[in-house]
């Protein structure tokens, strides 16, 4: 199970930080977002041990994804966001390996969503 939490409103250039708590560590986490009419989109993945990070090309220099395992909790740490940023975020876990860790099929288990409104 997954609660994701964090999003809101905020001005373009700012910067918002998004959490997700998990009910067991051990998996691959990653971080995909969507807006009305559109696919998911992946945004940022961790490996179980934080070993390994992998980012869109549309959030590489901006977002960083970060875990602790003991405290079983993944955070995005989103700066100088910008208005096409805007969507619901979804945190999500899963046994993903390398070559599908940026699809949403590497991934069984989802966050409820949370909103990040970035505006210009």
């Amino acid at each position: 199970q997954l609660q994701a939490s964090g999003g809101g409103l905020v001005q373009a250039g700012g910067s918002l930080s998004l959490s997700c708590a998990a009910s067991e560590s051990g998996y691959s986490m990653a971080w995909f977002r969507q807006t009305p009419g559109k696919e998911r989109e992946f945004v940022a993945a961790i490996k179980w041990n934080g070993g390994y990070t992998y980012y869109a090309d549309s959030v590489k220099g901006r977002f960083t994804i970060s875990r602790d395992n003991s405290k079983r909790t993944m955070w995005l740490q989103m700066n100088s966001l910008k208005p096409e940023d805007t969507a619901v975020y979804y945190c999500a876990a899963g046994r993903a390996i390398t070559s599908t860790i940026s699809r949403a099929l590497g991934y069984s288990v989802w966050g409820q969503g949370t909103q990040v409104t970035v505006s210009s």
